[in-house]
Order: C-alpha cells, then structure tokens, then sequence
C-alpha cells in the first residue's frame, strides 16, 4: 500500500537575534526533530526516517519556509533510501521538496544522499522560491545503487526562482528509461555518485567566484545571478561528500570576505 505524506517547516526571527520553529509538522514516514545548532542563531532541523521509504508508489513532500529574517538549517539522520514497491503495478514514488526563503532570510538544506536501489523508481523535485535578499545553501547527492547492484531508475529536477525570475532549472536522470549515453564515458564514466552544491548569496553580486575545476570530476560554475552552482561526480558517497564540503567551505569564506567592510 503506498504512502502519501507532507511534512512542513516554518523558521521565523524573534526580534532577538534568533530563530524559533512555530510550525514543525511530521507526517508518515516524514519525522522532524528540533536538534542542537552549532551556531546560536540558526535553528536547526533534523529529517528523521520514521519508516522505509520512498517505495515505489509513494507521496512524500517537505515543506520549509525561512521567514523574513530567519536562519535555519535542515539535515537528516541518515541516507535515503529509494525501493521498489510492493507489486509491478505501484509505479513510481515522487520525493517532493518545497524551500520558501524570505528577505534577510537564510535556508541551509543539506541533507544526506539519495540511494537509488536496484528495482526503484524515483522522481525527486526540488523548488526553491528566495527574496531578492535571500541566501541559500542547498546540496543534494544520489547514489547509483547499493553496493555491488546496478542503479534504479532516478529522476530528478532542481528549479530555483529568485525575486521572481528563473536563476536555476536542472533536471537529471539515470537508469532504465534515462537518455541514452547517461552510464557513458562523457557522463558518469562509470561514476556512481552525483552531486550539486548550490550557493545563492546577494554578496555575489559584488564579485562571482570565477569558474574552475576542483578536481578531475568536479567543476565551479558561477550563474546569470549571485549564484554559485558546483557538480561533482565520486566513486563513492564519502569521496563526493569530501569534494562538496570542501568546496562549500571556501565558498562561504568568499561570500563573508565580500559582506565585509
């Protein structure tokens, strides 16, 4: 039997220099958890996996919204995992992710990989709505498969508008029913994980970091906005997660340097 479920986030100032959590709704197999921020000023959210899903027929959708001023983080306890449904006929799961960022405000949605298990089906969408002030921090990573298995079919698509207009829309897709040439030497290269690191930063405006490498599978590419989108291919999770922190970690030391005076 498939799941149908929506969870939501709502961050908002409190005049004091910090962030509080007025709406934290779970639902199904969508657990929220209020967990300890490293920094005072942000709240901190973390998904925890109440259940196994997404399988293959599955509803699930995350709502977030960083009001006006507000700072927060969402993560998740652990890699999610895509299955197969429970018969032939359950079609595939859809993991619907919703960001609203408002002026002032600061979304970091960094949560951990997507797997795509042999015999899965998956559409991921992710839309971002940010102020014109707004900034955003968004990572996202799949996983080709489990260890030693062929990739299920993933799909998935990235739409960010800011301030009204188009700054981002990328959509991906892998395994069986993907554009032929996806698993090729000038895609994947036999490559099994897949990660972007998106930095949405009004500071940009006053210098874009210029594009580069970073690395043989792995590139910076600065937008038609104050937005930085970095892609990065890795043998494996721990290798692609090292080469995405690092560069979100000189990515935001560029955006401070620029804020300051």
């Amino acid at each position: 039997m498939s799941v149908s479920a929506t969870a939501r986030i709502t961050a908002c100032a409190d005049g004091r220099g910090s962030t509080v959590l007025p709406v934290l709704e779970s639902e199904g197999p969508l657990a929220l958890r209020r967990t300890r921020s490293p920094e005072p000023a942000y709240a901190r959210v973390t998904v925890v996996g109440a259940m196994s899903a997404p399988l293959g027929g599955d509803r699930l959708t995350i709502e977030a919204r960083a009001d006006d001023g507000a700072r927060v983080t969402v993560d998740s306890a652990a890699a999610t995992v895509a299955l197969p449904g429970a018969g032939p006929d359950a079609g595939p799961a859809s993991y619907d992710v919703r960001l609203s960022v408002g002026e002032g405000a600061e979304l970091h949605w960094l949560p951990e990989q997507i797997v795509s298990a042999h015999g899965s089906d998956l559409d991921l969408t992710t839309r971002a709505e940010l102020a014109g002030s707004a900034r955003l921090v968004l990572r996202e990573e799949q996983i080709l498969g489990r260890h030693g298995e062929p990739t299920g079919r993933l799909s998935t698509r990235l739409t960010v508008r800011r301030a009204g207009r188009p700054l981002l829309d990328q959509q991906l897709s892998y395994g069986a029913g993907a554009p032929g040439g996806w698993d090729g030497a000038a895609v994947l290269a036999g490559h099994r994980a897949v990660g972007q690191l998106l930095v949405v930063d009004p500071a940009f405006d006053d210098g874009l970091p210029a594009p580069r490498l970073l690395g043989p599978t792995a590139a910076l590419t600065p937008l038609a906005g104050p937005a930085v989108l970095v892609t990065a291919l890795a043998a494996d999770a721990r290798l692609l997660r090292a080469v995405l922190d690092e560069a979100l970690e000189g990515l935001l030391k560029e955006a401070k340097a620029l804020r300051e005076p």
